[in-house]
C-alpha cells in the first residue's frame, strides 16, 4: 500500500508540476486538489490523506488556522509539507508542526530527501512484492525479496538474483529507481541495492559489502544522501557497540 496525497493550491500550473514529480515515485497516489482552506479541510476529512501539501501564500494565516481546526475532528492529523516561493513562512511552518519546507521552483533534490525520510518514519507495506519485466510476449516476474543488487549495462539493467542467477531486462536502471519497493536504494550511477542484503558500509574505501556473497559494490559521492538514509535504516533494531 502506498502514500496518498492531497495538495491545497490555487494554481492549477503548480498543482500540476507536483503530481508530475510525484508521478516517479511509484507509491505516491494523488486523492484530490483544493484551492483554499475551506475546501481543504473538506477534501481532508473526506479523503483523510497521508500526506498534505499546501502552498503558503497570501492565505497561510487561513491554511494555519485550518490546521489547528482539524484537531477538533480527527486524532490522527495528516503529515504536512509547506510549499512556498520565498522563506516567509518557514518559521510559522515549523511552529504548526510541518514535516518539511520546499522552496518554489521545486528541486527534484529536495523532494527526493523527502521522500526518503518519510519512508523511513512512515514506512508503507507494499502492495505487491512481485516485478514484472516484460519483452515482447515474454512475461517474467520476480520476487523481489530474491533480488540482491541491479547493476546498469549501457541503456540495460541486470537483476542480481540470491540464487546466483542474472536476469537481464531492456531498460534503463532509472526506471526501476522509483518503482521498486522502499528497500532498494541507489548508491551509484550503476547500482541499486536491497539493502536487506546489505551486511557492512565501509566510508573509508565507499563499498557496500552484500550478503552470502561477501561481494563489495561501490557508492558514489553524489549519492551519499541515499547511504546515508540506508545506514538509518540499517541502525533500526541493531545493538550498537560503538567504541
Amino acid at each position: 500500500m502506498g502514500y496518498t496525497y492531497t495538495i491545497l493550491d490555487s494554481d492549477a500550473k503548480s498543482n500540476l508540476q507536483l503530481q508530475n514529480y510525484l508521478a516517479e515515485y511509484g507509491d505516491f497516489m494523488c486523492n484530490g486538489v483544493a484551492q483554499d482552506s475551506m475546501g481543504g479541510l473538506n477534501i481532508i476529512l473526506k479523503k483523510t490523506p497521508d500526506i498534505v501539501f499546501i502552498h503558503l501564500n497570501e492565505k497561510a494565516s487561513e491554511y494555519f488556522h485550518m490546521i489547528m481546526e482539524l484537531h477538533q475532528y480527527t486524532s490522527e492529523l495528516p503529515v504536512f509539507i509547506a510549499l512556498a516561493s520565498s522563506q516567509q513562512y518557514a518559521y510559522q511552518a515549523l511552529k504548526n508542526h510541518f514535516f518539511d519546507y520546499w522552496l518554489m521552483p521545486y528541486n527534484d533534490f529536495d523532494i527526493r530527501k523527502t521522500i526518503l525520510k518519510l519512508r523511513i518514519k512512515w514506512p508503507k507495506e507494499q502492495q505487491s512484492q512481485t516485478l514484472l519485466l516484460q519483452s515482447y510476449k515474454d512475461y517474467r516476474y520476480l520476487n523481489t525479496n530474491e533480488i540482491m543488487y541491479l547493476q546498469a549495462d549501457n541503456n540495460t539493467t541486470d537483476f542480481f538474483m540470491e540464487d546466483g542467477s542474472t536476469i537481464s531486462a531492456f531498460k534503463t536502471l532509472k526506471t526501476f529507481e522509483n518503482n521498486l519497493p522502499a528497500n532498494f536504494v541507489r548508491v551509484h550511477q550503476s547500482y541499486i541495492i536491497n539493502t536487506n542484503f546489505v551486511s557492512r558500509i565501509n566510508y573509508g574505501k565507499g563499498i557496500c559489502t552484500l550478503k552470502h556473497s561477501k561481494l563489495q559494490l561501490p557508492f558514489s559521492k553524489s549519492y551519499k544522501s541515499n547511504v546515508e538514509n540506508l545506514k538509518q535504516i540499517l541502525s533500526k533494531n541493531t545493538i550498537s557497540t560503538l567504541n
